[in-house]
């Protein structure tokens, strides 16, 4: 009874199959002959309608360039980044080996350079043995295929992968569209141009679209470079990605490289002796991980991510951010930035060894400017962007703002709070109303009470000392503290900047117009790190730095003083082109007349004492031999931020040491850092050493000459007697 029952199913299927060739010949005459000859005229009304349909379907195929890869470089052309949705690199065929091209056409359309795009002799063997021996054999050609995946392509694009429709999912629509827009496209383009698209396109792996892309990750080579059984493997992952990848499956994908070649050596593309030599060569992968963005960024990971903000937030790349984000990871840009890398290398160097193994993750950032350009050179952090074990990780970038002008997001930490840093700017503007550079100021007065008779032309109301740090107003009752011992005292103004002495500029600013500070501060382009708001110098408590500053805005204003009095904004990117060689905007440099010449020669000049004689004496003293510098140490009330923002002629630069933590409320004060025990934080104890000795090795690299000297100043007042250094600030 079972063996009856075998043999009719074995009739039954026999008798399907045989139904099924003959009906499957019958259609295959009428798609050819309605594809080929669509002006015949057919009786039957099923192969009118289908001619009907076919004739309905869009010939026109708009082959764009497919989704590729953007890459950042740095200024010299080194690699920092790469973007994409898919990881794929545009290569002409002359750039392709001779062996991918042959081994792609003998396993996937042998018959390729004879047919015209849908061939008919392929579909009715493939046909045939599917329906009569019951195999899978597929007749699409490279031409069909190539149309399949530049429509699918174009969905991706166009943000639809819901309507991506694979391989297995065609319907009879699907595939006559596939037809009618294969013999439409060879009518277009020559066989080697659709070749040529066809493996820019199509997907061997997650980590590779297209056969340069697919050539880097499985053998860190060329697409130009691959050798016959490279080549063969290659070829053969195409059909089967998931299946024949040698990552995965090793014996299965020898096994496919291996039908390649015996399909090669059959169509006398390879001799023998190739053949077998090819089959004898184990797998040979060499992987090159590709890493996607700023997380896998080779160098300057925080400042690829500042870069990758400046686009994502510009409308000049696209009206909305999906407009800019798919431009971004789809355009095939290459990004040139101004960043050094000899200087990045650097300034990395610096700051990861400024905390050592960081177990309490204190901060350390260095960010440089050039002056007369505003090029960001250098931008280091002591963190990664993606968390390691026994790392300090964050994405946050320490050295830029939390947002632009605009208001828009760019993933920095807000600043943190410059301290004495902010010294030189009231000193410039004693300067700017034209006051004697060494006028004696009382440096022992400690109390302003409230009311006191500070100057405002603009009208504009004076708030008290920062709340943060001593008391809401300076009261009767408040006590106005210097760092060190032993300068309550008259002292020359120069005198007091360079030894950071708080009293003396409170003394200093009661003698400005408070007005004219805030447009010292303004010009120079200082503001808020949290939201770009200036820095309101009404606030009595600023004129030591309460307000948090990014290191990136702290380096381009000193880069003001370094330029002579001009201001230049800031810049990351000089060029941007896409693989057609179309322009996009980049920035420029933008500089402007900001401070007196004399101003700034005049500030410079007291800066250049820091270093000799003054807060920062305890600094590393080789660089200030080495090059004329100027700088000024910095540090918040609670020891928390410790600064050093200094320059050369050619060089500026901000360095910071201290708290990043959220709230940044933590006191550098009685604190083990590196192995060593701090009391209180100060300026010139790891921030200052970090400044110094990356600049040493920068300067090296940017030789600057002398500052422009100062007018001479007229003969001091009086002259301080002598005391103590003071110990920073």
């Amino acid at each position: 009874m079972a063996r009856n029952k075998g043999q009719s199913i074995g009739l039954g299927r026999f008798l399907f199959r045989l139904f099924g060739f003959f009906f499957v010949s019958f259609l295959c005459g009428v798609l050819i002959s309605g594809l080929i000859v669509p002006v015949v005229a057919f009786t039957s009304s099923t192969v009118g309608g289908s001619i009907g349909f076919y004739q309905s379907l869009p010939s026109q195929l708009d082959v764009e360039s497919p989704s590729l890869s953007s890459k950042v470089v740095a200024s010299d052309g080194t690699p920092i980044a790469t973007f994409y949705a898919e990881n794929r690199v545009k290569v002409p065929l002359d750039q392709m080996s001779p062996f991918i091209r042959q081994a792609i056409v003998a396993i996937e359309d042998s018959r390729y350079y004879q047919h015209a795009g849908v061939d008919a002799q392929g579909i009715m063997r493939a046909l045939t043995s599917n329906l009569t021996k019951g195999t899978r054999q597929g007749a699409s050609t490279l031409t069909q295929q190539y149309v399949t995946n530049v429509l699918n392509e174009s969905r991706l694009s166009d943000g639809r992968p819901e309507d991506v429709v694979l391989s297995g999912q065609k319907s009879m629509g699907d595939k006559l569209r596939e037809v009618k827009l294969a013999l439409e496209l060879e009518k277009r383009f020559t066989k080697d141009q659709i070749l040529e698209g066809y493996l820019n396109i199509v997907f061997f792996n997650r980590n590779a679209y297209g056969i340069e892309a697919a050539s880097r990750y499985f053998f860190s080579t060329s697409a130009k470079d691959l050798n016959l059984p490279q080549a063969a493997m290659l070829a053969g992952l195409v059909n089967g990605p998931s299946i024949y990848d040698p990552t995965v499956d090793p014996n299965a994908a020898i096994a496919r490289r291996n039908l390649v070649l015996d399909r090669m050596l059959e169509q006398s593309m390879i001799s023998q002796a190739e053949h077998d030599a090819a089959v004898a060569t184990p797998v040979e992968l060499k992987i090159t991980p590709s890493l996607q963005g700023c997380a896998g960024a080779a160098i300057a990971t925080y400042f690829c991510d500042y870069v990758s903000h400046l686009i994502l937030n510009n409308e000049a790349y696209g009206a909305t951010f999906a407009d800019r984000e798919r431009l971004l990871y789809r355009g095939g840009l290459t990004i040139t930035t101004t960043l050094d890398t000899r200087l990045q290398t650097a300034a990395q160097a610096q700051v990861d060894a400024s905390a050592g193994d960081n177990p309490d993750k204190w901060g350390a950032a260095l960010t440089t400017v050039e002056p007369g350009t505003g090029r960001i050179l250098a931008m280091a952090q002591n963190t990664v962007f993606v968390p390691e074990p026994g790392k300090f990780d964050t994405q946050l970038n320490f050295n830029v703002d939390a947002k632009d002008e605009n208001g828009y997001d760019l993933n920095g930490a807000g600043g943190f709070q410059p301290g004495s840093t902010m010294k030189p700017f009231i000193y410039a503007e004693w300067l700017n109303e034209g006051k004697n550079p060494t006028a004696v100021v009382d440096a022992s007065r400690r109390v302003y009470p409230v009311g006191f008779p500070w100057r405002s032309s603009c009208g504009k109301v004076l708030g008290g000392y920062s709340s943060a740090q001593k008391a809401q107003n300076l009261g009767a009752d408040d006590d106005l503290q210097n760092n060190d011992a032993g300068y309550y005292r008259p002292m020359p103004i120069n005198y007091g900047l360079y030894n950071s002495i708080n009293t003396a500029t409170f003394a200093t600013a009661a003698q400005l117009d408070f007005c004219g500070i805030q447009r010292m501060v303004d010009t120079v382009g200082l503001h808020s790190g949290l939201d770009n708001a200036p820095v309101n110098m009404h606030q009595i408590g600023n004129l030591l730095g309460s307000i948090g500053v990014a290191p990136l805005v702290l380096a381009n204003a000193y880069a003001t003083f370094a330029n002579d009095g001009r201001y230049c904004k800031p810049i990351a990117i000089t060029e941007i082109t896409d693989v057609q060689g179309r322009n996009y905007d980049a920035q420029k440099t933008e500089c402007r007349d900001a401070v007196k010449p004399s101003v700034a020669r005049g500030v410079t000049a007291v800066l250049q004492d820091v270093l000799k004689i003054g807060s920062g004496v305890y600094i590393n003293p080789k660089v200030q031999n080495q090059v004329p510098v100027a700088a000024k140490t910095g540090t918040s009330n609670n020891n928390g931020a410790t600064w050093i923002a200094g320059y050369t002629t050619r060089l500026a630069t901000a360095s910071f040491f201290g708290d990043t933590t959220a709230g940044q409320q933590r006191a550098g004060q009685n604190v083990t850092i590196n192995g060593k025990f701090y009391k209180s934080l100060d300026g010139y104890m790891i921030a200052g050493p970090q400044w110094a000795n990356y600049m040493m090795e920068a300067t090296a690299l940017y030789p600057s000459g002398a500052f422009n000297p100062p007018a001479p100043p007229p003969p001091p007042v009086a002259t301080a007697p002598a005391v103590p250094r003071p110990t920073g600030r």
